[in-house]
């Protein structure tokens, strides 16, 4: 079976948990999704990491790894999940129309928290995740963390300004997706 001589990079990237996506400022992030997107190229590198226990993904213009679980894989999933509902209701409360192809920066978000209380409970809620004191260490913690795992990616180093890429897309389905039958909403607690 011949792959891509890019297969090697494909597999640093994705295997640790980031995303390729197409609308990636990074030339050579999306001349890798260009690449896969390819559909001999998507099967072979299906085919060749399938044999390695790992499943190529495709998802609205970006590409990523899922593997089998265990219990404890599930569990931790689930404690990451919570992590990122509390992100996307932060950023969705920040900008309801978050998502791929908006630019923003930090200070964006410092200077609507001036006028928002509703913004600056849901930032203090996030501290848990940030382990910083400031509002702006926490922004930049949470940035970091969506940076890091390829939701966003700085655009422009001097005005600080990032992009969220195709990959937050992925989010919010994540939230989507969790469905809470009418039988037990009136069990959850507030």
């Amino acid at each position: 079976m011949k792959v891509p001589a890019q297969t090697a990079e494909i597999f640093k990237i994705l295997s640790k948990g980031q995303f390729i996506n197409s609308n990636s400022p990074d030339k050579r992030i999306a001349d890798l999704y260009r690449i896969i997107e390819e559909e001999q190229n998507f099967e072979k590198l299906y085919d060749y990491f399938l044999m390695i226990n790992f499943v190529l993904e495709k998802g609205n213009e970006y590409y990523y790894f899922s593997r089998p679980e265990t219990k404890t894989d599930l569990e931790k999933k689930i404690e990451a999940a919570f992590k990122w509902i509390d992100i996307v209701d932060f950023l969705k409360t920040f900008r309801n129309d978050f998502g791929s192809g908006v630019r923003f920066s930090a200070s964006d978000i410092l200077v609507q928290m001036k006028t928002d209380a509703d913004l600056e409970t849901k930032l203090e809620g996030l501290r848990k995740y940030a382990d910083k004191n400031t509002h702006q260490e926490i922004i930049e913690r949470i940035l970091k963390i969506l940076a890091d795992d390829s939701f966003i990616e700085m655009e422009n180093p001097i005005t600080q300004q990032y992009k969220v890429l195709a990959s937050f897309n992925y989010l919010e389905q994540l939230i989507l997706t969790i469905n809470i039958p009418d039988e037990v909403k009136n069990e959850i607690p507030e």
